[in-house]
């Protein structure tokens, strides 16, 4: 059998002749001044997301430069092109939206040129899973490259950093605890440099996911974006990419279950945004591996946080790779660990944690023996509410309220509640809770980070700081509160969510993990018969094939044509 094409001779563009088809795209790319010698070299490309509308990746010129210095040391030829970019307040209506479409980009991208390998360089939140569903779908071996995040600023000599604190400084003007003035102050310290948030939102949650998965260098996670650290690592993901293209392992071996099972321990022990279970079950889709959510809470039980950062702690992601970053962490996890699971450096994670060495005295990372909470950062939720399941960050919650019962107040969408939710004639209580409905992936439609639905301003006038609130939307990984968010099936579906009403009794007991709606179901299936819910559409374009293909949380609100068309496995297994 004659060996698969290499270099610049794959995938070479259809004229009905390929000794023609190359000698054209010699000549063009000869047009650049290469040499033939430069053109026999393994072709690594690499996946350029800079934009002037995505501040989390504006160190992406250096990193570029680094990863070709990393890609020429090792005897390859870097060839980078850019794919859309995502940034989270850039992107309307959501960068979730977009999501599928950047992964799209990506894999055609990568199908479309010439590449024995790719490093993929993403940061902002939705960026790094767009990138590795593209990679999984594509098929060829892939390394990613995180941007890294922002520095912390100081606001009155405290220490700030997005995007927790914006929310806690927001709280605090919407209660009327600060001025016009110091806001505005605020403002400009939240963050001090390009670079993703410097908590654990979802930014760096996927950051240590994808180290955990095997898809980075040892040490890729937490490098703040400005160090050199970073610029190191960049120079080793390009050598590393030429090492895959010769030898591999190719993506395949690397995205497994046992890699994803590891992915979901340390997004527990990490106390995780929510938003990186749908998106762990939508990168393993693309390799046909299905995400069991109930053996994530039972993995939940047994996984206790150990990170120390905000939202769920108190530092910074600075102060967790000066603590050692994720070899720390894995350092601490390993007898929980699926060692086996292999790295794109062609050793397994266990090899990977036995070459870190034995670690130093630091306090971010605790030890099992010593967690900041006793359980994973997340519960699954089922009942009555979300018979498909939901999500609740219960380590930023407040524990008062996770076993809870009370009145719900209800607002039909977005445009409902920034029309009420801050009126003094709303009526509501401190007890009650709040129901967001149509903010699921057809209802917005992209599933925004609306979740985070903001404290009654009555309520919040009077020193109240946390409510039960739920929806069927997502919230960013750097908020906190006691919210249930992800409700499946979603109320533009037709789900239960759809047909709660205002005075109606819901529990919310995180113990039993349980969402509740305390109407009968003939109750509830007599309000269906009455109000039918019609599903959104559109006539044209991309919102149309959203929202013809989109799936549920569950299925991690990828589109479904885009899966992988056999299971091949679940994790945890």
């Amino acid at each position: 059998m004659s060996e698969a094409p290499k270099g610049l001779k794959k995938g070479l563009t259809n004229y009905g002749d390929q000794g023609f088809s190359l000698f054209l795209r010699k000549a063009f790319i000869k047009g650049a001044g290469y040499t033939d010698d430069a053109l026999d070299r393994p072709v690594i490309g690499i996946a350029n997301t800079g934009s002037s509308y995505n501040p989390c990746h504006g160190n992406m010129p250096q990193l570029v430069e680094a990863v070709k210095r990393g890609i020429l040391l090792a005897g390859g030829l870097p060839m980078d092109f850019p794919t859309i970019s995502v940034h989270e307040s850039f992107s309307a209506p959501t960068s979730m939206y977009l999501r599928n479409l950047m992964s799209m980009d990506t894999e055609e991208m990568v199908r479309a040129q010439p590449m024995d390998a790719v490093v993929l360089i993403g940061g902002c939140d939705k960026t790094v899973p767009a990138q590795l569903m593209g990679a999984a779908s594509a098929g060829i071996p892939a390394i990613q490259l995180i941007t890294g995040s922002m520095l912390t600023g100081s606001h009155r000599s405290e220490r700030v950093g997005a995007c927790t604190d914006c929310r806690r400084y927001w709280g605090k003007f919407r209660a009327e605890e600060i001025d016009d003035e110091e806001i505005a102050d605020v403002n400009n310290q939240l963050v001090a440099s390009v670079g993703t948030c410097s908590v654990m939102g979802t930014a760096s949650t996927m950051a240590c996911v994808a180290e955990a998965l095997g898809m980075t260098v040892p040490g890729g996670a937490s490098p703040p974006a400005v160090t050199a650290d970073r610029i190191r690592i960049a120079e080793q993901t390009g050598a590393q990419a030429v090492r895959l293209a010769r030898q591999g392992p190719g993506i395949d071996k690397v995205l497994t279950p046992a890699a994803f099972e590891n992915a979901l321990r340390v997004l527990l022990a990490i106390g995780g945004s929510t938003n990186g279970i749908v998106h762990l079950t939508a990168i393993a889709g693309r390799m046909g591996i299905d995400i069991d959510l109930a053996g994530l809470d039972r993995m939940g039980t047994q996984t206790p946080v150990l990170v120390d950062l905000k939202p769920s702690g108190q530092h910074y992601m600075e102060d967790f790779h000066k603590a050692g970053g994720m070899a720390t962490l894995l350092r601490e996890l390993k007898p929980l660990l699926r060692l086996e699971a292999m790295t794109v450096t062609g050793r397994t994670l266990g090899e990977e944690i036995e070459r870190s060495g034995p670690g130093f005295a630091q306090d971010v990372v605790r030890t099992l023996g010593n967690p900041i909470y006793p359980q994973g950062g997340l519960a699954v939720l089922r009942g009555n509410l979300a018979p498909g399941g939901a999500i609740i960050k219960q380590s930023a919650a407040d524990p008062r309220l996770m076993e809870h019962e009370g009145r719900a107040v209800v607002f039909e969408n977005s445009e409902d509640l920034a029309r009420r939710i801050d009126g003094d004639e709303l009526d509501v209580t401190a007890d009650d809770i709040l129901v967001l409905k149509n903010i699921g992936p057809k209802g917005a439609p992209g599933m925004p980070e609306a979740g985070y639905i903001p404290i009654p301003r009555k309520l919040a006038r009077t020193g109240v700081k946390d409510i039960v609130r739920v929806s069927d939307g997502r919230m960013s990984g750097t908020a906190f509160g006691t919210i249930v968010l992800h409700v499946t099936p979603e109320a533009a579906v037709g789900g239960p969510l759809a047909h709660v009403r205002n005075g109606d009794r819901i529990r919310l007991s995180v113990k039993n993990r349980e969402i509740a709606l305390l109407v009968s179901d003939a109750e509830l299936a007599r309000r269906a018969a009455a109000n039918p819910v019609a599903e959104p559409t559109a006539e044209r374009g991309y919102a149309k094939l959203f929202l013809q293909a989109v799936t549920q949380a569950d299925k991690g609100v990828d589109f479904d044509f885009l899966r992988a068309p056999r299971s091949v496995g679940k994790a945890p297994e």
